[in-house]
């Protein structure tokens, strides 16, 4: 039975599990609350680099209090045993908390199911699927990463009113504000790779870090998109395709207009974000080319709008892919 404080609690955890999001490697961010007679005694999320996790960080905070708890927690616990650590499951058997709430079964092969099973017969009971579209959300890289054998990709476009990117001749700094800006920072942050095209990186010379207050050592991968030698630090992919072999559950595309075409045209783009700046240019560069339509009818349906908010002057538009 799911009661009113079990959705209270995995809010708790969902939130907590949005701090480590771009952090964690090629592990999902989770996070853990454990509770015992309406009082938060532990919590946790997967700390940088993948390890500890959550489960391992909210149980040594709540130590032996946490017999007969209950026990929140928005991913299965694993139950394969690491070099890098302890299997989850077996610390939740040995800490025996009366109950487990999760939101969502571990689609690696390694645990799916497993974990749940391994707390059950431990005489645990388990109460699974709480909060799980909102769970979904939050480890939608990681899902992909298992599901479909490629991280989860989010476009970034900022461009003018009429889809301009820059002007006729490419100077772009800055079409958007210093608010808008930020919020683009801050979605690099949430990223394990930003990716950039060839012609983005010999003309603009971006460095892609995150210029933000608090989290300048949080700073993604760097990728070119192309054929040509890339910056130190940097990993080269030949086509969109090639994501599949970073090995990692997000990436921030962030242009030039060729490739972000050619992600839409390989229908690998997840998640538009739209960043509108109130200006107008006329002839200049446009945002897109040939994306591979060849109907008008064949553009409809295939994006739902998920947030719209102004960020200063600008406009933000996020869309979700319906395919």
């Amino acid at each position: 039975m799911v009661t009113p404080n079990d959705l209270r609690f995995m809010a708790a955890a969902l939130s907590l599990a949005e701090r480590g999001v771009g952090r964690t490697g090629n592990n999902p961010s989770v996070g853990c609350v454990i509770v015992k007679n309406d009082i938060v005694i532990g919590r946790g999320w997967t700390q940088s680099g993948g390890r500890p996790h959550a489960e391992a960080v909210a149980l040594a905070q709540a130590g032996a209090a946490a017999r007969g708890g209950t026990v929140y927690v928005t991913l299965e616990p694993c139950a394969h045993i690491s070099q890098r650590g302890p299997a989850c499951a077996q610390l939740l058997v040995e800490a025996a908390p009366a109950r487990v709430v999760v939101a969502l079964q571990d689609p690696d092969a390694r645990t799916a199911g497993e974990g749940m099973a391994a707390l059950k017969a431990a005489g645990i009971e388990v109460v699974a699927g709480v909060m799980a579209s909102e769970a979904r959300q939050n480890l939608a890289g990681f899902l992909s990463r298992i599901n479909r054998g490629r991280p989860f990709v989010t476009l970034k476009i900022a461009s003018t009113l009429d889809g301009q990117i820059a002007m006729a001749d490419g100077s772009s700094r800055w079409i958007t504000g210093e608010i808008a800006r930020a919020h683009s920072h801050i979605e690099r942050a949430r990223s394990d790779a930003i990716l950039v095209g060839a012609g983005t990186v010999r003309t603009d010379t971006p460095q892609l870090t995150v210029r933000l207050a608090g989290l300048e050592t949080v700073q993604p991968r760097k990728v070119m998109l192309g054929s040509g030698n890339a910056p130190e630090g940097w990993e080269v992919i030949r086509t969109p395709r090639e994501i599949a072999h970073l090995d990692c559950n997000t990436v921030f595309v962030e242009g030039g207009a060729a490739t972000a075409t050619a992600f839409l045209r390989e229908g690998l783009v997840d998640r538009l974000m739209l960043y509108r700046a109130p200006i107008l240019i006329g002839a200049g560069k446009g945002c897109l080319s040939d994306i591979g339509l060849t109907q008008l009818g064949d553009a409809h349906g295939r994006w739902q709008i998920s947030d719209s908010r102004s960020l200063g002057k600008d406009r933000l538009e996020v869309y979700e892919s319906a395919q």
